[in-house]
C-alpha cells in the first residue's frame, strides 16, 4: 500500500507546448511502482485548454467543477459539466478544456504504453475554439 499525502507533490504550471491560457496541474498519481496509469486535477482558467493531443491507451477525465468543452477531431464541441465522465478512445485526436466564460477542473486518468502517455500536437486555433 502507498498513500501519497494531499499537498505532497507541489502544483506545476501547465506548460506552455501543452496548454493554451492558465492552466494548473496537481499530479494525484505517477505511473510507477508497476502502475500503468497516472492521474491528476486540471485547473483551466476561462479560455484556456489543451493542444489537440493523442493518448496510446486512452484517456478518461472527471469533470469536478465548473464549465468545460471537449472535442473529438472531426466533431462538434461538447459541453461537460461537474459529474460528467469522458473516455477518450486509443490514438482518438481530441482537446478538452473550460468554457470561454467559466473556468473547468477535472481528474485525469491517463494510461501509458512502455511509460508512454500522451502525443502532443497543434494547438486549438481561435477559430476551433470558437463555438
Amino acid at each position: 500500500m502507498k498513500i501519497t499525502r494531499a499537498g505532497s507533490i507541489p502544483s506545476m504550471v501547465g506548460p506552455k507546448d501543452w496548454f493554451t491560457g492558465n492552466v494548473r496541474v496537481d499530479s494525484l498519481f505517477p505511473a510507477d511502482g508497476g502502475r500503468h496509469s497516472n492521474g491528476g486535477v486540471v485547473t483551466f482558467e476561462p479560455g484556456a485548454r489543451t493542444r489537440w493531443h493523442t493518448h496510446p491507451a486512452g484517456q478518461t477525465i472527471v469533470i469536478t467543477q465548473g464549465l468545460g468543452w471537449v472535442q473529438k477531431d472531426g466533431e462538434s464541441i461538447q459541453e461537460v459539466r461537474p459529474g460528467d465522465v469522458v473516455f477518450f478512445e486509443p490514438g482518438e485526436k481530441h482537446w478538452h478544456g473550460a468554457s470561454a466564460q467559466v473556468g473547468m477542473t477535472h481528474i485525469a486518468i491517463t494510461e501509458t504504453v512502455d511509460g508512454k502517455a500522451v502525443d502532443w500536437l497543434e494547438a486549438v486555433s481561435e477559430e476551433q475554439y470558437a463555438r
